[in-house]
């Protein structure tokens, strides 16, 4: 089995959740890590405790609605260690609400955040790798990409598309290795940009039976650490006590 160890790996969203999780346990096993998001008290906080544990991480400020800031972390991925090998794109947003509350902001930013977010990473990365013919691009999409509930429309719409896009450029680029992973409910902070009063109440009894977000980094790292010539282009990770 080809190992993680020494693959340069950029991560969005990084700064809590699936992004935090999944980067001490690359990290643990050998990558290179470079962190990515907004919040970088927390990517400051994050890059010394896995230092301290041995590991090799970095961190940058980046806003992944904007696409100078999603190539910046990756020239910056490159100046400090060479290459990317893996990009994971997991930053989003999950702003739930009926339709007809007409939370349009909110719309927006789930199409930025989880659409043209994913798209200006790939877009930041997508040239060296075509060069190399070599890389793999992971993206964090939803059990919302297979199944639409009230008050998901929106969600689900910008998860779906995470889905398509990705199953595009796998079927666009048989030189490089593209995964979905879809999280069913996990422990983390997506729930708390609800506005929702009447939906955020109703989520509390859903994430009831949330799985920890090392769940998903584990499954991240079985995607990576396969051999090159094996895309595990799909894997879907849910509570086992949830019937969705």
């Amino acid at each position: 089995m080809p190992s993680i160890e020494s693959k340069v790996v950029v991560i969005t969203g990084a700064s809590s959740g699936i992004g935090e999780a999944t980067a001490r346990l690359l990290a643990e096993r050998g990558a290179r890590v470079v962190l990515g998001a907004r919040r970088t008290d927390r990517l400051e906080t994050l890059v010394a405790d896995i230092t301290k544990k041995g590991g090799s991480a970095r961190f940058r400020a980046v806003d992944v609605t904007r696409r100078a800031d999603a190539q910046a972390l990756v020239d910056f991925a490159k100046a400090e260690f060479g290459r990317v090998d893996v990009l994971i794109n997991n930053a989003g947003v999950m702003p739930l609400s009926p339709l007809d509350a007409l939370k349009v902001e909110e719309w927006d930013q789930m199409i930025d955040v989880n659409i043209r977010g994913v798209l200006y990473g790939i877009a930041a990365v997508l040239p060296d790798m075509k060069a190399r013919g070599d890389g793999q691009i992971i993206n964090i999409a939803s059990i919302g990409a297979y199944r639409v509930v009230p008050t998901a429309a929106v969600y689900c719409a910008t998860k779906y598309a995470v889905w398509a896009i990705s199953d595009g450029l796998r079927q666009e680029h048989m030189d490089l290795r593209v995964t979905v992973i879809s999280p069913g409910v996990v422990e983390s902070e997506l729930a708390h940009t609800i506005s929702d009063a009447a939906t955020a109440k109703a989520m509390e009894t859903w994430r009831e039976v949330a799985i920890s977000p090392d769940a998903i980094a584990r499954a991240i790292a079985f995607a990576i650490e396969q051999p090159a010539d094996v895309d595990v282009s799909e894997i879907v990770v849910r509570p086992t006590a949830s019937p969705n």
